[in-house]
């Protein structure tokens, strides 16, 4: 498709390294030239305006007043919400900005830099066009915090397994996803057991700074803070329930739960499924680290292991959560990116996927989320596609993951004979 649209100086082109930082310049002033509509007036973008009140208010949830708590996150997310008011409130969001550019800019120069600097380029563009659709949440989340960590982890996994899981602690303690690409490498690597430890000084240094601020009563409420809440209008399982509101069937409904700044879904059956979600969460976590011993303990390669399985893992944290917020999609773009850098044919179907992915999101928001509040059946139907799509991601990772043990117990009995 490439070579038949543009001319073939375009295709040299763009298969230049150089050209690379071209279009990251070009997504990146985008978005600040975005975000600038809001900060040039002193004001915040999304989530930003929320994590501005907690850099400013403290960080001690007596002193809230009944208002979210900044304890939702694991205790490092503390570190860039409280470092983007360095320069005070006003330009806030203009440093939270720079902040994640800088990761970015980081994670891309890995990227195509020695070994992967023919490799990483083509993978470099895919983020690239991944980052245009979902930009609108990663410049105003933590999850843009995490991503380009994680990425950077992925791409060391394979070679410096240590310095992997160390970057991956941190992150975990940033924003709990990472956890999801910890464990594979962790089944699959043979310093399993330096990673461990290493993820366990990290924690330890983490309570130990808790201890010291003062708040290390506070320090696992991020595990509790989301026992309560109900199922969260763009969750994968919540689509039966966004339907029904639609058709106005049994009294269901999309309305606000105010007290955590959420939209959920109402109606038969809805808590029932939010209780139900947690213990399908940790299931699916259980099965799925089954699955990479399974196929480990059959002779799969460790590093295409590790990559399927952390996105068959990050892909269940979605497809079985009952928050499903829109920006849990970057979670997966860090995953995706090592996976064709690694090898693109391989990679290309959930490439595409994800692509489509970020599309219906895009849609979803920042465009048209104020008519799927309101049960639009066309956005209930963009949303439907969009976890459809995350279903097929997952089912796809888990059926590469069962081809890796096959295909690795087949050479193994092929070499016996």
């Amino acid at each position: 498709m490439r070579d038949a649209a543009l001319p073939p100086a375009a295709v040299a082109w763009f298969g230049r390294p150089s050209s690379v930082w071209w279009g990251f310049a070009a997504i990146h002033l985008y978005f600040l030239g975005w975000m600038a509509s809001f900060f040039l007036s002193g004001n915040t973008f999304s989530d930003t305006e929320q994590y501005r009140q907690w850099a400013m208010t403290g960080y001690n949830p007596a002193d809230l007043h009944g208002a979210i708590s900044p304890w939702v996150y694991p205790v490092l997310a503390q570190i860039p919400i409280f470092l983007a008011n360095i320069a005070g409130p006003g330009p806030y969001l203009l440093v939270w900005t720079l902040i994640i550019t800088a990761l970015n800019a980081a994670g891309l120069f890995i990227l195509t830099r020695g070994p992967r600097r023919t490799t990483g380029i083509a993978p470099a563009w895919w983020w690239l066009f991944f980052t245009a659709f979902m930009g609108y949440l990663s410049f105003a989340r933590v999850e843009g915090i995490t991503a380009p960590i994680v990425l950077v982890a992925l791409l060391y996994a394979a070679t410096r397994p240590v310095a992997a899981g160390i970057l991956l602690s941190i992150a975990t303690w940033i924003k709990v996803w990472p956890a999801a690409v910890l464990v594979p490498i962790i089944i699959a690597s043979h310093r399993r057991l330096r990673i461990i430890a290493c993820g366990a000084a990290v924690t330890a240094a983490v309570a130990l700074g808790t201890y010291l601020s003062g708040g290390l009563p506070h320090i696992l409420d991020f595990l509790t803070n989301q026992g309560e809440r109900g199922m969260q209008l763009e969750a994968t399982f919540s689509t039966p329930w966004v339907w029904l509101s639609v058709l106005n069937i049994g009294g269901s409904k999309i309305a606000d739960n105010v007290a955590i700044n959420s939209t959920e879904v109402y109606g038969p059956g809805a808590n029932v499924a939010a209780f139900m979600m947690q213990p399908l969460l940790v299931l699916a976590a259980v099965a799925g680290s089954a699955l990479l011993l399974w196929a480990l303990r059959r002779g799969a390669e460790p590093e295409e292991l590790f990559l399927e399985g952390a996105l068959m893992m990050t892909t269940a944290f979605i497809v079985f959560n009952k928050v499903g917020s829109p920006q849990f999609i970057i979670w997966l773009a860090p995953v995706v990116i090592a996976g064709l850098t690694h090898d693109w044919n391989r990679w290309r179907v959930p490439a595409a996927l994800l692509m489509g992915i970020a599309m219906t999101t895009f849609v979803i928001y920042p465009l048209f989320y104020t008519p799927l509040i309101h049960a639009n059946p066309v956005m209930a139907t963009v949303l439907t596609t969009r976890n459809v799509l995350l279903v097929v991601l997952l089912w796809w990772s888990v059926q590469r993951t069962l081809e890796l043990g096959r295909k690795s117990s087949a050479r193994t009995a092929i070499r016996s004979a």
